[in-house]
């Protein structure tokens, strides 16, 4: 690993580090060997001279306040579904259909949430589904899910008008407004798909795009948590893949989180050290720092005495001599 570098041969891991370009695909060939059959294996290219890493990369939930999901969904297409729906129950095309049972609604025509079979709100059928897994916010346990509990089957037509006005959809799963705050599980862990050219901003922003997450990238950071307890914050000028590469496969060793960045803060290796202990431990640790500290103290106070008395018999000497 080397700074201030940029020929052909290297690849960078930040603004002013590089590695060797045959180092980093030493690596790479380990961590594919690790994920050998699994979709998480990442495929490499160069264009231009320049070494392009891509795949998917895990990112583990580590929020501690809750979050605000988009009310609006860029991905709602607006569509005049057919003549055979009406408002509030779908009926089947008849032959003597008066000119009033033709109008075309513009609300959605169900009302159940889109979990097998998930359709899109204007009716057209099944969601396109991506490439990697379907994202999922884990929920931790809170009102909203008693809400979603106690949710009856049957509603009346003016509350099912306006459940309607209030749903939207992240990548074809529908949420309801008043669940539209919440705090994901600690430690559930997600994926976006990015390449090695991609900053730990532009992570970021593609990451709370994909879950439509209303809030900022400014908000948020990503940071790299060892089993130790080590605790590292990703710089805006890194890249998050490659940060993975480097740090290995397992992520029982090492995971990379996604944390506020104004109750997140980095723990060094000295202090990680510490984490696991027990109180009773580390207040022993204490006492004999302690006790070290005060023979310290001891030592330096019997030598700064002795070099005062030297000193003193010495001026008297001179003394005596004139």
């Amino acid at each position: 690993m080397k700074e201030d570098c940029s020929p052909s041969s290297h690849v960078p891991i930040s603004d002013s580090k590089f590695i060797l370009k045959s180092e980093l695909l030493s690596l790479l060939k380990t961590y594919n060997c690790y994920h050998e059959g699994r979709s998480f294996q990442l495929r490499h290219r160069e264009e231009e001279g320049t070494l392009i890493i891509e795949g998917l990369l895990n990112i583990a939930w580590g929020l501690r306040r809750p979050i605000r999901l988009q009310m609006q969904d860029d991905r709602e297409r607006v569509h005049l579904p057919s003549a055979t729906w009406v408002p509030e129950r779908l009926s089947y095309p008849q032959k003597d259909a008066s000119p009033q049972d033709s109008k075309v609604p513009t609300e959605e025509p169900s009302t159940q949430p889109a979990n097998n079979g998930e359709v899109s709100r204007d009716g057209s059928g099944p969601l396109q589904e991506e490439e990697e897994e379907v994202p999922q916010l884990m929920r931790t346990k809170s009102d909203a899910s008693c809400i979603i509990q106690r949710r009856c089957k049957s509603r009346a037509p003016g509350e099912a008008q306006k459940m309607r006005r209030h749903r939207f959809s992240i990548n074809g799963h529908f949420y309801n407004h008043k669940t539209s705050v919440f705090t994901p599980a600690y430690g559930s862990v997600t994926n976006v798909r990015v390449n090695s050219t991609m900053t730990t901003q532009q992570v970021l922003t593609l990451l709370l795009n994909k879950f439509r997450v209303e809030d900022g990238p400014s908000e948020f950071a990503l940071y790299t948590v060892h089993e130790s307890g080590e605790q590292t914050k990703l710089k805006d000028c890194e890249y998050p893949l490659i940060s993975r590469i480097l740090h290995g496969p397992c992520e029982k060793i090492v995971k990379i989180f996604l944390m506020e960045a104004d109750l997140s803060e980095e723990v060094p290796h000295d202090v990680a050290q510490y984490i696991k202990f027990e109180m009773p431990v580390l207040d022993s640790f204490v006492e004999k720092l302690k006790e070290e500290e005060e023979r310290e103290i001891i030592k330096l106070t019997m030598k700064f005495q002795a070099l005062r008395l030297t000193m003193q018999q010495r001026l008297e000497q001179l003394v005596e001599a004139k």
